[in-house]
């Protein structure tokens, strides 16, 4: 058994399921976590086209079978026919948890006005806290420093392991005594 705690990280993309571009996302997340993260933790990726299902099995996998206390996606959150990202982060949740769009979008605002075009959202499934962020990687960075000191203890509320952030990049908020 691993010692380190799994981390789903979902592209979801056309062009780079298929070859065509260079997944940024993905590696934009594991390059986020690894600064904001002080536990010890380990990606299991995947890249999918912007496909309900495609995106639907994704999550429950890495939920319900891989174990992942917290999986990201990037990509498919905006306006466009194909974005459908929160779409299947809604299918396969129980729980919605809108205060982390909310939040990712006020950041975003600050830096460029078509934030007000992004559908990013969050859910529970199980033991799993889904979050949408963005597909470029800057943006990605904005919305991990701006919903990160929440995630610590969201998981802890769901019956996750405990992360520790790194205190040099994120301070987590736990409330006395969690």
């Amino acid at each position: 058994m691993s010692t380190t705690v799994p981390i789903g990280v979902v592209t979801v993309s056309d062009r780079a399921s298929r070859g065509i571009y260079e997944d940024k996302g993905g590696p934009g997340i594991v390059a986020a976590l690894t600064e904001l993260f002080g536990s010890p933790w380990h990606p299991v990726a995947r890249v999918v086209a912007d496909e309900q299902a495609l995106i639907e099995r994704a999550l429950v996998q890495l939920a319900d079978e891989d174990l992942c206390p917290l999986i990201l996606t990037t990509g498919g959150t905006g306006p466009a026919l194909r974005d459908v990202t929160p779409e299947a982060t809604e299918a396969v949740c129980e729980k919605m948890m809108p205060g982390f769009g909310e939040l990712m979008r006020a950041v975003s605002l600050k830096v460029v006005p078509t934030a007000i075009l992004s559908r990013q959202t969050a859910g529970i499934r199980g033991g799993s806290l889904i979050v949408n962020l963005p597909g470029k990687p800057s943006s990605i960075r904005e919305c991990l420093d701006a919903v990160m000191p929440a995630i610590p203890y969201c998981i802890d509320l769901i019956g996750g392991p405990r992360l520790e952030t790194n205190p040099a990049h994120c301070i987590a908020f736990r409330p006395k005594g969690a």
